[in-house]
């Protein structure tokens, strides 16, 4: 502004005065000539430079090869911002974002140290944490060093392998629990049978009273043995054979009318009446027999024994979720289930009445057998419970059309 002012008003005197226009731009450019010289040697002679983003990697064998690895990869630049990830990353963390610093995906303070070392020291390591945002989720990553001067960049960056190992943490802790409650379930009939075989061969041994009464009881407990084992081992083929599709036909109607007659004489022993209200036919599905028996006994049994009053095995009531499917319900009249035992009845083990069900001869693995049959059919167990109503058992599977 004031180049222009001044030259502005250098030419208008020089004008008022009848100077010659040459005289005139020569004065102008004098002028002009002179502010720059002054700016130049009043400027700063250091610049503030802009500060530059890190470069992704760059194209070329190296990125391509990175690009193909199925293991979730990202590459670290020695500011610690994200210069790469492939698509295994991007579909592990689909909000990775190129140029973020690698700590907004990873607050983990072992992985934080594990990349600084890496960038800092060179130091390669493996490091095991856990992440809590919205779902818990275990992950195991290698950290390494990727050369400078190479395929992958002038300087020296980090290079991260991350693998996401929650399912195989559940499966492990899933594993270990149900060893463990697998080991305390034989533990306790077997410590009692042993200690009326003791009892029996010491100061028990000349009193028949005592003897009958004894064997009693450690026949019952042998029995209950004999049912846990029996249920384990199903279980056990059962998640064996989990990723096979059954491939037969059967009327489903028809499976559950055997399994009601199977379980028609234990009526008096339970103090239940059973009532199967089924077509004779339209009940057609893909699956394996056996196995849908076992759904329904196992349905059922558990009606009667914890129900009790009518049992009713019926059609089930329409569901537009479930339209491609035909439903088979078990329903009780008993004291209901609790609401906060709902989403925990499937699990292998669990009772929402431990004393009463092991009094009744239950393993607790009765509803996680039939969740297992249902998986394996594409199937679905739907439960529903109000107290004092009493509770309702639907199997859903896939018609034979649809399958």
């Amino acid at each position: 502004m004031y180049l222009g002012v001044t030259a502005g008003a250098v030419a208008a005197i020089l004008a008022a005065l009848n100077e010659p226009a040459l005289l005139i731009f020569a004065s102008v450019l004098a002028i002009v000539v002179v502010y720059a010289l002054i700016v130049e040697a009043l400027r700063d002679p250091v610049e503030e430079i802009e500060p530059v983003e890190d470069a992704p990697l760059p194209p070329g064998f190296g990125r391509a090869l990175l690009e193909q690895m199925p293991l979730a990869l990202m590459v670290i630049s020695p500011k610690g911002r994200v210069v790469y990830g492939n698509q295994a990353a991007y579909k592990l963390l689909p909000s990775l974002k190129i140029g973020e610093h690698f700590v907004n995906f990873f607050r983990a303070p072992d992985f934080v140290d594990a990349v600084n070392a890496a960038i800092n020291d060179g130091e390669s390591s493996s490091v095991s944490f856990t992440t809590t945002h919205g779902r818990e989720r275990y992950f195991e990553t290698r950290v390494g060093l990727l050369p400078e001067g190479s395929e992958f960049g002038d300087s020296v960056q980090a290079i991260v392998e991350i693998e996401d190992r929650t399912r195989h943490r559940q499966a492990e802790n899933m594993r270990s629990d149900f060893i463990a409650n697998a080991s305390h379930e034989l533990r306790t009939p077997l410590a009692s049978i042993i200690g009326y075989i003791e009892t029996l061969q010491g100061h028990a041994k000349n009193d028949p009273e005592a003897r009958v009464k004894f064997l009693d009881i450690m026949g019952k407990q042998a029995s209950r043995m004999r049912r846990l084992v029996d249920d384990l081992m199903s279980l056990g083929r059962i998640e064996m054979n989990a990723h096979i599709p059954p491939e037969d036909d059967c009327d489903l109607f028809e499976v559950a009318r055997e399994a009601v007659s199977a379980l028609v004489p234990l009526q008096g022993k339970y103090g239940a009446v059973l009532r199967c209200e089924l077509p004779k036919n339209g009940g057609m599905v893909r699956g394996d027999r056996d196995q849908l028996n076992q759904v329904f006994v196992n349905l059922v049994d558990n009606a009667m024994k914890y129900g009790g009053g009518e049992v009713d095995i019926i059609i089930a009531d329409e569901n537009t979720k479930y339209s491609d499917k035909i439903g088979i319900t078990v329903r009780d009249n008993g004291v209901g289930i609790p609401k906060q035992h709902m989403y925990r009845l499937t699990e292998r083990f669990y009772r929402v009445n431990a004393a009463q069900s092991k009094s009744k001869g239950g393993t607790g693995l009765g509803l996680a057998i039939v969740k297992h049959i249902m998986n394996r059919h594409s199937g679905n167990l739907k439960i529903e419970s109000k107290m004092d109503e009493g509770s309702k058992f639907t199997v859903w599977l896939p018609k034979t059309e649809n399958v």
